[in-house]
């Protein structure tokens, strides 16, 4: 039975999300309704394209990513508190909060989900510049500093300073762990961003990705991380279920780049930060068509994607929405699997 538990308890919690999700979703959505919290589409003089392709999703209500991390926290903080009371037994064992593992994850989660949260607000309510919310250079700042904390977390208090290479070894790189974790994290935070354009996309893609670096944590013994991860899948299942074409709402910053930050944070703490280009490649390849389209029209004076990142491109080409997503979930999938292969056989041989 021992043997057991750990496999128990994140099929159990992961399940309990998906359920206390589902119940928690009607109660946020009329919220968002009722108070009118929808997206603003950019004007047309700033994406022309863009905002002829999704000008019907003008209006609907956004911060939808507040079900996915207002439930892990929740499940989270109950479960510390069952540990507390109940002496022994099976709630006893369903705490997965712990300082060696999850402490700093979901620290990470909240933070950057707020503020998320309050950028989603701010585009809501059409403050800050040309009425988007943040600026991109306040929020990379912003999340810069998330992850600089994480970094000093990392390096003093859990003493990581090595990074694994496949195939390779391990590589002590001293200090170099710093602007590392920093990278690592805050790119993968705009990346996941960048995904998250269209109807059940970014949920898709995350969900893939989280189920693969939970199956990792678990081969590694991080049980109460890979419970972590099992969690925010039950939340993400949840989400998709309401934010499948055409959404009932969507996702936001405060759900795109507080589950990107932690997805980053997770590759670190399971020292696979070199798998988190192949397993997070959709994220690479929008992140970069993005890159690129602004490079060009800067060096070149030319487009080119006919709109960027790369889904809106084969949006403008005449690919269906639905289309696009369900591929890109395929491919998601299929890289999943391919960086659990590589890193058990990594592992093994």
């Amino acid at each position: 039975m021992i043997d057991q538990l750990p496999v128990i308890r994140v099929f159990f919690l992961a399940s309990l999300a998906f359920v206390v999700a589902i119940g928690f979703t009607p109660l946020w959505a009329s919220v968002l309704y009722r108070y009118k919290l929808g997206k603003t589409i950019r004007a047309a003089g700033d994406a022309p394209i863009y905002a002829k392709l999704h000008e019907r999703k003008s209006g609907t209500p956004t911060m939808g990513g507040v079900i996915i991390w207002l439930t892990v926290l929740g499940l989270a903080l109950l479960f510390f508190a069952v540990r507390q009371l109940v002496p022994s037994g099976f709630w006893h064992e369903l705490n997965f909060l712990t300082r060696q593992q999850t402490w700093l994850p979901l620290a990470a989660l909240v933070a950057s989900a707020l503020v998320g949260l309050v950028d989603d607000y701010f585009n809501v309510r059409g403050w800050g510049p040309k009425g988007g919310g943040l600026q991109v250079r306040h929020k990379l700042l912003i999340y810069m500093a998330i992850a600089i904390v994480g970094a000093w977390w990392f390096f003093t208090k859990l003493d990581f300073s090595m990074l694994h290479v496949p195939f390779i070894g391990n590589f002590d790189i001293g200090w170099w762990y710093v602007p590392l974790f920093i990278f690592v994290i805050v790119s993968t935070a705009f990346s996941v961003n960048e995904i998250d354009g269209l109807d059940g996309l970014a949920g898709g893609t995350l969900l893939a990705a989280f189920v693969a670096f939970g199956a990792i944590a678990f081969a590694q013994g991080r049980f109460e991380l890979a419970t972590f991860c099992g969690v925010i899948v039950g939340a993400l299942l949840a989400f998709l279920w309401f934010n499948i074409p055409p959404a009932r709402f969507f996702m936001g910053d405060t759900g795109a780049m507080s589950l990107g930050v932690t997805l980053g944070i997770v590759a670190m703490l399971t020292n696979t930060a070199l798998l988190l280009p192949v397993i997070g490649l959709l994220f690479v390849i929008e992140s970069g068509s993005v890159i690129v389209q602004l490079g060009s029209k800067k060096l070149r004076g030319q487009k080119v994607f006919l709109s960027a990142p790369l889904h809106h491109h084969l949006e403008a080409i005449g690919w269906p929405e639905s289309k696009i997503v369900m591929r890109f979930w395929v491919i998601a999938a299929v890289m999943a699997v391919l960086g659990v292969v590589v890193y058990l056989v990594d592992r093994t041989f």
